[in-house]
């Protein structure tokens, strides 16, 4: 009997053992290297091409830099051939992510009552397994069952542990006991291709409508953590998704209600005990505005951010959502979709207004929404690459500026040499001011571009009024390197700090000259730089390469927006 006791005993230790090596190894197989950066999902506006899916990425949360040189990642040819309000999902077990987005293109003229009222009754969905390669979109109609349902805007989702499913909730304006007003509503999935009938989800009392619900997990004294516009900014907090929620507060105090902002977006900083709010600031159109709190459960906690805080990039962002990623994804985005040096082109004599594309027009503007619609890859010249230049739009690669009939516009390359001749200038002193820059046609040397009426023409350059017209300073990345700027107070190196992080020349300083050297590097104009110790110099993040990170943040550096280099803390 002992002895077949002990067999017994041992074969349950065993059995044991191996249940949980067996748990140990499946835990370690799941596991996931440690967040170290972070992925912005959000559309820019209402512009020809605002409204599709652009992706940024940030090591601290706080800045900025647009992927794909500020154009779009993923477009939309279903539905409305537009997408709004995106928010990016993670599978429970990592393997896989989804984006949602509202199916609406406000660019089209359908208007916002149509949109409302009569809009799109489908979300648009992407998957992937990587965050790299993309699914084709997909319609899904998940408001088919709610009775006259006008619209379907901001879906969002996230995994229910109680359920074992995901949640997926979105508004929808529709009559409800004679009441037509936003709801909340959801469904359930498991896989993103099939859904549960919708459902009312949360309804606010009286006319008070309620939209840009999104909810996140944070495991404190609340599990979860919602935030929504309802006339405020306000959150509140449960231990169940599709359970009853408490009131926190609104940002009110802070002097934001949804009549100056919406959109609300919920994020963890990594690695520390603080979050993120950031409210889109739509009523004064300024894009994204971050405020941080290190307790959610009081909105008294929150605190905004000084604009010296933060950068969000060159695009204007609107509603969207923000995940956490590895620091492998952040480097497969950024090689993916990769944001090359470009510049800006500035009136001398209108000195807010630079030159952008508009419908394939070309002009000199102010406030240009989407800022990549002024930035400009400047090229050796396609008619003659020696001491010319053409200019190529950053966010419609293959695109030209070019004179046609003395007009100018923003035209593909067809490959002619008619093409090439329109589209070559070279850079000469300025007409009016020789510390600026002229251009001169390549084909017409007796003309320069210049404005007139906002517009840009090609004409014989006579009098002031002509010379301040044709007359122009480049301004790199935002940042005028013509004439170098002071160079920041920095530190004297110590014996032992052989490299100083961003002086590539050679000469202590870490200024506007280096910022040019690196943008000449990155367009292989130059293969080195003149300080033996210069790649390293420039390799201001320390990950062994020198690639368009290390460019914006040397933008972000001159403009003060941060004061040290990642390197420089490691």
């Amino acid at each position: 009997m002992y002895i077949t006791f002990k067999k017994v005993l041992y074969a349950l230790i065993i059995f044991n053992l191996m249940a949980v090596m067996s748990v140990a190894v499946n835990t370690y197989v799941m596991a996931e290297e440690p967040y170290t950066a972070y992925l912005f999902v959000h559309f820019t506006g209402e512009s020809a091409n605002g409204e599709q899916t652009y992706f940024s990425v940030s090591k601290d949360g706080l800045h900025w830099t647009d992927l794909n040189n500020s154009a779009p990642v993923l477009i939309s040819d279903v539905g409305e051939k537009g997408v709004r309000d995106q928010s990016i999902v993670r599978s429970v077990d990592g393997s896989k992510y989804w984006i949602l987005a509202t199916d609406l293109r406000i660019a089209s003229g359908k208007g916002w009552n149509a949109a409302q009222h009569n809009g799109s009754k489908s979300i648009v969905i992407w998957e992937s397994t990587d965050l790299i390669n993309w699914s084709s979109p997909r319609l899904v109609n998940v408001a088919w069952n709610i009775p006259s349902a006008g619209c379907v805007w901001a879906p969002e989702a996230i995994y229910d542990e109680e359920a074992g499913n995901y949640v997926v909730y979105w508004a929808t304006i529709s009559p409800l006991n004679g009441v037509t007003k936003a709801r909340i509503y959801y469904c359930t999935t498991k896989d993103f291709i099939t859904f549960s009938e919708a459902k009312l989800y949360i309804d606010r009392p009286g006319n008070q409508g309620i939209i840009d619900t999104q909810i996140l997990k944070v495991d404190g004294k609340y599990k979860y953590i919602r935030a929504s516009r309802d006339g405020q900014i306000t959150l509140e907090g449960s231990n169940s998704i599709l359970g009853n929620w408490t009131y926190i507060g609104d940002i009110s105090h802070l002097g934001y209600t949804e009549a100056q902002v919406e959109g609300p977006i919920l994020y963890k900083f990594n690695n520390e005990n603080r979050w993120g709010l950031m409210v889109d600031q739509y009523a004064s159109n300024k894009g994204y505005l971050p405020l941080v709190s290190n307790d959610l459960t009081s909105t008294a906690n929150f605190r905004v951010l000084n604009s010296g805080e933060y950068f969000l990039g060159a695009n204007r962002k609107r509603h969207g959502s923000i995940i956490n990623i590895t620091e492998e994804q952040y480097n497969a985005l950024v090689s993916k979709w990769p944001s090359e040096p470009s510049s800006r082109i500035q009136s001398y004599n209108y000195p807010d207004r630079f030159v952008r594309h508009i419908n394939f027009d070309v002009r000199i503007d102010s406030d240009i929404i989407p800022f990549a619609d002024s930035m400009w890859r400047i090229v050796p010249g396609l008619a003659n690459p020696s001491g010319y230049i053409s200019f190529e739009a950053v966010n419609y690669p293959g695109y030209y500026l070019r004179h046609y009939n003395y007009d100018f516009e923003l035209a593909k390359d067809d490959g002619t040499a008619t093409f090439k001749a329109d589209a070559t200038f070279k850079q000469v002193p300025g007409l009016k001011d020789s510390t600026w820059v002229s251009f001169q046609s390549y084909n017409y040397p007796n003309r320069y571009i210049r404005h007139y009426g906002y517009l840009l023409k090609l004409e014989e350059i006579s009098t002031d009024i002509d010379k301040q017209d044709a007359t122009f300073k480049i301004i790199d990345f935002g940042i005028d390197v013509t004439n170098p700027s002071p160079s920041q107070i920095i530190p004297t190196p110590t014996p032992a700090q052989t490299i100083l992080y961003g002086d590539v020349n050679g000469d202590g300083k870490r200024d506007s000259i280096d910022f040019a050297l690196i943008k000449r590097y990155l367009l292989g104009i130059v293969t080195e730089f003149p300080s033996p110790n210069g790649f390293s110099a420039a390799d201001v993040n320390a990950d062994s390469k020198v690639n368009s990170i290390d460019f914006a943040l040397y933008k972000q550096f001159l403009l003060g927006m941060i004061k040290v280099f990642p390197a420089e803390n490691m």
